[in-house]
Parts: structure tokens; sequence; C-alpha cells
């Protein structure tokens, strides 16, 4: 410390060249030069100082309550989003369950005129069962009907002579001419 306090007391004693030198009293001008600046500095800087803290209070307070706003702006939206999502999935169970009834219900529906299709299916196949065995029932009459007269054709050419046919239509002639005179 005493290097210090000697290295002052050596700046002191250097020649002054006029009016400017070093004080080498410490506890006298600094205190003094410190005070002056300070006051000086109070005094101009104080309103420049005490307006940019006020600009800068501002600024903070109003970036807070944007904050604020923005925060309250985006929980609403977040209750709405919350909200339109609660009504989405609720709508979503609807449709499915929805869904689910209705495919259960074409289920059954499809079944039901599968169901009426084939009865009438087989409906429709007895009644061309019958329709076809009446066809033949009568087909088969047919033939045999077919045969027997000509059966009873060839028994009756057979039998006949010129004779007994002649006498047959004869006999059929005057018939009709008795007919003809009761009508008349």
């Amino acid at each position: 410390m005493k290097n210090v306090t000697d290295s002052f007391v050596f700046l002191g004693h250097w020649p002054s060249a006029g009016s400017f030198g070093f004080n080498t009293d410490i506890l006298a001008t600094n205190p003094i030069n410190l005070s002056v600046v300070l006051g000086v500095l109070i005094f101009f800087g104080k309103g420049v100082l005490s307006d940019l803290l006020d600009n800068r209070k501002q600024k903070i307070l109003k970036t807070i309550r944007n904050s604020e706003e923005l925060r309250e702006g985006a929980i609403e939206q977040l209750e709405k989003a919350q909200a339109r999502l609660r009504k989405v999935e609720m709508e979503a169970d609807q449709f499915r369950v929805n869904g689910y009834s209705e495919i259960e219900r074409e289920k059954l529906n499809l079944i039901n005129s599968t169901y009426k299709t084939l009865e009438q299916l087989e409906n429709y196949k007895n009644e061309t069962i019958h329709f076809e065995q009446q066809r033949a029932i009568n087909q088969v009459r047919q033939r045999v009907f077919q045969q027997a007269l000509q059966g009873a054709l060839e028994i009756l050419n057979s039998c006949l002579t010129n004779e007994l046919h002649l006498r047959t239509i004869s006999a059929n002639i005057g018939m009709f001419g008795a007919m003809k005179e009761i009508t008349d």
C-alpha cells in the first residue's frame, strides 16, 4: 500500500506547466468532484431516466395486459374447441350407435326379404311342377283317348261290313230327319 501512496506523491511533485497539475489530496478533490458530477447527473438525468423508466414500465405493463388478453382469448378458444370436440365425439358416438342399429335393421330386412323371395320361388316351383304334372296328365289322357279311339275305329272297321255300314248311316239319317221335324 505504501508503494501506491508513494506513486501518487511522486506524481504530485512534477513541475507544473502553468495552471495544470495534479491535486494529490484525494480526500479533498474526489468527493467534491463526484458530488458535483452526481448532482448534475441527478438534476439533468433524473427527468430523462424517470421518463425512460416510466416508458419501460408502461411497455412492460402493456405487454403484460396484452399477454393476459391473449391468454384469456386462448383459454376461451381452448374451451370452445373442447366443447366442439365433446359435441363431435357425442355425434360420432351417436352415428356409430345409429350406424350399428341401422346395419342390424338392414341385415334383418335383407334376411326377411330373402326368406320372402325364397318362399315365392318355392311357390313358383310348386306351381310349375303342378302345371307340368297337369300337362303330362293331359298329354297321357289325350294319347290314351287317341289310342282308344283308334282301337275302337279299328274294331268297328273290322266288324263293319258294307251292309252294316249302310244300315247305320240310314238309321242316323232317319234320326236326323226326325229331329228336324220336331224342331220345325
